[in-house]
């Protein structure tokens, strides 16, 4: 009897004593530890987020802006024009439809690099209530004009998180918005003879700075928000933008996410150039709802 006992406690010691071996060599071995909670971390987040930490991001959507614009363009004589607002004096309909797309690669797990493309076309026709000094012609009150205005706005923006956890981001933004621009009026006249326009188009590239924070609120929930300014004076130019942005995103089914937002964003821009000789103001604002596409191998997030 006594040897059975002796037989059976000899291979439950052994186990006890390999198995609190193995445990020491691994507390003792940090770089293992981060490994096994990186890979179930990792695990984790590509089986129950797959939207999240993705290397590449593809968002292409809709947006209904609220529209305020104010243009001033001098006349090439030294003539000072008048401060038209597009809105109220040149009838252009306030809430508008535009497209918008963006792209965004995950470098790295603190580093995101974004491209975004915005667009709006509009144009008016409206009677004249007041006179107008637009370049080089005069508008004269109860004249009907045409007047149109194209924008389009290149944004490239470098992210940087300062903290990046499985669950949330924040980080800082570094980029630029490029606006390019051309605005025009049309005297409409009874016969063409007596019809004239006047047009100016250019290009602003204005840099800009900004904060940035990306969280997890749910299984297929997530929040992004951010707000950008810069001011600069450089000579005859003088610029100044502030924009924001909050979206929630849905996961619809593994890839694929569809998105809702608020974005705003303020443009002003006085100079004196060949190009453009006077200011231009233009601000928006407005809901969006896009669809979105991730796709690449997941960025890897650590606990600590």
């Amino acid at each position: 009897m006594k040897k059975l006992v002796y037989l059976l406690i000899i291979p439950f010691s052994y186990l006890s004593a390999n198995a609190q071996t193995t445990a020491e060599i691994t507390a003792e071995n940090p770089v293992m530890n981060a490994k096994n909670n990186s890979d179930e971390l990792q695990n984790y987040i590509a089986e129950d987020l797959p939207w999240r930490g993705r290397r590449f991001k593809v968002t292409a959507g809709a947006f209904f802006p609220f529209n305020n614009t104010e243009v001033e363009v001098n006349g090439t004589n030294g003539n000072i024009g008048t401060d038209i607002d597009f809105e109220r004096d040149l009838g252009f309909q306030s809430n508008t439809v535009s497209f918008f797309g963006a792209f965004e690669w995950r470098a790295s797990r603190r580093s995101r690099f974004n491209l975004e493309y915005f667009y709006l076309k509009r144009n008016s026709e409206k009677i004249l209530q007041k006179e107008i000094e637009f370049q080089d012609h005069t508008y004269p009150v109860d004249a009907r004009i045409s007047a149109f205005m194209n924008n389009e706005i290149i944004r490239f923006a470098y992210g940087y998180a300062i903290v990046s956890k499985p669950k949330y981001e924040l980080g800082l933004l570094i980029g630029a918005h490029v606006m390019l621009a051309d605005v025009g009026i049309r005297f409409v006249a009874n016969t063409a003879e007596a019809e004239y326009h006047d047009n100016v188009d250019f290009t602003a590239p204005l840099p800009d700075i900004g904060i940035w924070g990306e969280f997890v609120l749910g299984k297929k929930v997530g929040l992004y928000a951010n707000v950008n300014y810069f001011a600069l004076k450089i000579n005859d130019i003088d610029g100044r933008i502030i924009s924001y942005n909050l979206s929630i995103l849905y996961n619809v089914y593994k890839d694929f996410s569809l998105t809702a937002g608020y974005t705003g964003l303020n443009f002003r821009l006085d100079a004196t150039r060949p190009r453009l000789d006077g200011y231009f103001k233009w601000g928006y604002n407005g809901p969006s709802l896009a669809a979105t596409y991730s796709f690449g191998n997941h960025v890897k997030f650590y606990r600590h």
